[in-house]
């Protein structure tokens, strides 16, 4: 009796359901009893215990997932619950260790054991690419952890970015004013990102084309709002943006002169033998 209730209200919270709530929807049942229901529950698989920051939470383990979990012994599932609490930005050996007090060779071999039934996975780690951090197989890494849009297969995508960056300054110099919103749209309906970009994402590109002088943000300023007693601002801000009205050229006399890079540059004198005079660079970047 206890515990189908205890499944019954399992399943009524699919994601889990906290155990002082838990305990309130079964509050006729003895608590001794719902003890021993829940123990009885977890060691048959059929239930599972898991951490929600400070609270306890049990979830029904579902059919498919219970024939993952059969024949899995106490210190394999101690470790996949420590995993399962790291959440998406998963966890590092060293802590788990730590965390589990089982030694390293053991804990390597529940590591084979879990993946090979796809309960986790390993994923490198952006920052530190030497190092491996393990989560739930069905979760989706942070971007903490993959480095995000910026990111394929855990190196910069320089490549991806520049095409970004063009075609961003070209729908803006050719719509004469957009918002981020506009940008957000353009991106989205030409399909120029393998992954989904937010606003956060395409303002970095945006911002990069103003530091640039590529592209000026302008504030426009909504119906004029004034406090009472003050002139502080209460309308609304919107940020468009706009062709450089006074765009930086690529390059120019001083960014193109040759001598910065000329590797006889120290033995260069007037009237020398490597002299202005003489050199062909100068002669292409200062033609008479």
């Amino acid at each position: 009796m206890a515990e189908a209730a205890i499944l019954e209200q399992c399943r009524l919270h699919p994601d889990g359901i906290p155990d002082a709530e838990l305990a309130a929807a079964i509050a006729h049942i003895p608590v001794g009893d719902r003890a021993q229901a829940i123990n009885r529950l977890l060691s048959t698989r059929k239930l599972q215990i898991f951490k929600d920051g400070d609270a306890i939470v049990y979830r029904e383990v579902k059919q498919d997932e219970a024939v993952k979990f059969k024949g899995l012994s106490s210190e394999d599932l101690l470790v996949y619950q420590i995993i399962q609490s790291s959440g998406n930005t998963g966890i590092w050996t060293k802590e788990l260790k730590q965390k589990s007090n089982l030694p390293q060779t053991q804990i390597s071999k529940i590591f084979k054991t879990l993946e090979a039934r796809k309960l986790i996975k390993a994923v490198k780690h952006v920052a530190q690419q030497n190092r491996k951090v393990y989560m739930l197989y069905e979760l989706e890494p942070s971007r903490e952890i993959t480095g995000g849009a910026w990111y394929t297969e855990h190196e910069y995508d320089a490549e991806f970015i520049n095409v970004l960056r063009d075609q961003c300054v070209k729908f803006i110099l050719h719509k004469k004013k957009a918002t981020l919103e506009d940008v957000c749209d353009f991106v989205r309906a030409t399909k120029l990102s393998h992954v989904e970009l937010g606003q956060e994402e395409v303002l970095q590109i945006v911002n990069t084309l103003v530091y640039d002088g590529k592209v000026d943000a302008i504030e426009e300023f909504g119906e004029e709002e004034y406090e009472q007693d003050g002139d502080d601002w209460g309308g609304d801000v919107l940020v468009v943006y706009c062709p450089a009205s006074l765009p930086i050229p690529e390059s120019s006399a001083f960014t193109a002169v040759p001598c910065g890079v000329c590797p006889v540059f120290g033995e260069c004198t007037q009237g020398g033998l490597v002299s202005p005079e003489t050199c062909e660079y100068m002669a292409e970047w200062l033609p008479l």
